[in-house]
């Protein structure tokens, strides 16, 4: 493996008024080589990449591609120059209104050197090489705001990939994608490291960093805390160092319902998916756990009003359940976090406070008048709750990280009480500390409510709920109590072994 350096960072600084969220950071990225770097959130991950993107500049230290001085003043300049970003956010990779083909090649279309004329002919047939070499089956036709999340960001890390980088930075690439498409992006990262690109990956997830890993780096509150390379890599020091404390792994003591609080029977979510049935008590966390695309999305919006069954009925506390639209739902005690925070879930706009009281705002307006005293008060609580790291309540929403934009949208929806709380992919994007404060949360405030978590990773499942169900193929397949769980029945049932006919689908509960 090469050991030459191809990017070098020394001293980098960076603050935002009185924050200082970088502190003379230095970091060697080297040729062949996987650095990840993990971080818990607001740890100025995402500022450190967007410095080394071009989309901020820093306020000191410098930066060196190869033996050059790098200082790119956008991020056209940087991926001109062989630094190539796949952002968490993924409609910073792709641009919505174009549709597959055009985003996977529109750097080519815009870039120096580029036609005037625009060949569609010529930008299908680019494409489609595009797409064949990182195996992507979508109609390139298709515009890219009409596909689901997953697809959106292989759309993003193949217009990436395209670029022959010299020097590849990966932030969260593999937050939305199923096990299969996890797998072909590890495939490929493995031919970039054969061609000596150097990759920096950032990710919450230890699957992946055990996977690719060469080195990796701690970084908290703004400054490096931790190198480690000696094999074998030292896993848990490195999250020790990223939290500064030890994390204590506990494990879940199982809990019963006290009283059932929604009943569905004989729920259909599509045509020709096998119907099930689903009890849900106060005082338990259940999880629905399954791979991507198996209809867990699809089953949180049906309960929230966004779609209606194909056949079965509903129950919540008693009476019939039939949600007009999300704000039926709502007014029901029915609540979801969404999956994808930044179309459905955030207004970039409005500051802390306003995102968190937005679904509520009758409660907060007795006289038709909005009490900011009593916003900014539930906000506080929920801050303090769920350790989001901000300034105050007044903070924007767009100045906090990826996690703690998560946190907050998850404070929205436990600042009321409600019936059923529904979290689609709550962990998403979060560092592991402030998943045990949000599933440590969760299960304190359950008593009264149901609470269903739908997860694609089985150990945030096994490490949250009292009981998981696995989907497969849009409906229930299987139902563990989580104490001693059959791990081979349960990975079966996940990965679609084994299906039951329709005498055989329980009613769980």
């Amino acid at each position: 493996m090469a050991e030459s350096p191809v990017f070098r960072i020394a001293g980098l600084a960076k603050s935002f008024s009185s924050n200082e969220v970088l502190r003379g950071i230095s970091l060697e990225l080297r040729a062949g080589e996987v650095t990840a770097l993990l971080g818990a959130n607001g740890a100025g991950k995402s500022t450190l990449v967007k410095i080394m993107s071009g989309v901020y500049q820093a306020d000191s230290g410098e930066m060196t591609l190869g033996e050059r001085p790098f200082a790119p003043a956008t991020p056209a300049e940087a991926m001109r120059a062989g630094v190539v970003t796949v952002h968490q956010n993924i409609d910073d990779g792709v641009v919505g209104s174009l549709d597959v083909a055009t985003n996977l090649v529109l750097d080519r279309l815009s870039g120096k050197g580029a036609s005037i004329f625009f060949n569609p002919r010529r930008v299908r047939r680019t494409a489609l090489e595009v797409a064949g070499r990182m195996g992507l089956d979508l109609d390139l036709t298709a515009d890219v705001t009409e596909l689901p999340l997953a697809d959106r960001q292989m759309v993003a890390i193949a217009r990436a990939m395209a670029h022959e980088p010299k020097v590849m930075i990966l932030d969260e690439p593999t937050s939305s994608l199923s096990a299969h498409e996890a797998a072909r992006l590890f495939e490929l990262i493995d031919r970039l490291r054969a061609r000596g690109v150097a990759i920096l990956y950032i990710s919450h997830r230890m699957s992946d960093i055990r996977r690719l890993a060469d080195r990796i780096v701690s970084l908290r509150d703004g400054q490096i805390v931790g190198l480690f390379e000696s094999r074998p890599l030292d896993y848990e020091g490195a999250v020790n160092a990223m939290l500064g404390r030890t994390l204590r792994q506990g494990s879940v003591v199982s809990q019963a319902a006290t009283h059932p609080i929604f009943r569905a029977e004989g729920l259909q979510l599509v045509p020709g998916a096998r119907p099930f049935s689903l009890t849900l008590g106060a005082g338990e966390v259940v999880a629905v756990t399954g791979l991507v695309g198996v209809g867990k999305t699809r089953l949180a919006e049906m309960l929230f009003g966004i779609h209606r069954p194909v056949a079965g009925t509903m129950e919540l506390a008693g009476s019939p359940y039939t949600p007009r639209n999300p704000a039926d739902a709502i007014r029901q005690g029915v609540f979801l976090v969404a999956k994808d925070r930044a179309r459905t879930g955030i207004v970039p706009d409005f500051n802390i406070y306003q995102n968190m009281s937005l679904p509520f705002l009758p409660r907060f307006s007795p006289l038709s008048l909005i009490n900011r005293r009593a916003e900014r008060a539930a906000a506080k609580e929920q801050i303090g709750s769920l350790r989001i790291v901000c300034r105050s309540e007044r903070d924007d929403l767009a100045t906090l990280s990826g996690g703690n934009q998560q946190k907050v949208m998850v404070a929205r929806w436990l600042s009321q009480p409600s019936r059923m709380l529904i979290l689609d992919e709550p962990f998403q994007g979060v560092d592991i500390a402030a998943r045990h404060d949000i599933a440590a949360k969760l299960r304190e405030s359950a008593a009264d409510r149901a609470t269903l978590i739908f997860l694609t990773e089985l150990d945030e499942a096994l490490e949250t709920a009292d009981r998981i169900l696995v989907m497969s193929e849009h409906t229930i397949v299987g139902e563990h109590r989580n104490a001693q769980i059959d791990m081979d029945r349960l990975l079966a049932e996940v990965a679609g072994a084994g299906r039951p006919t329709l005498s055989e689908v329980p009613a769980h509960g």
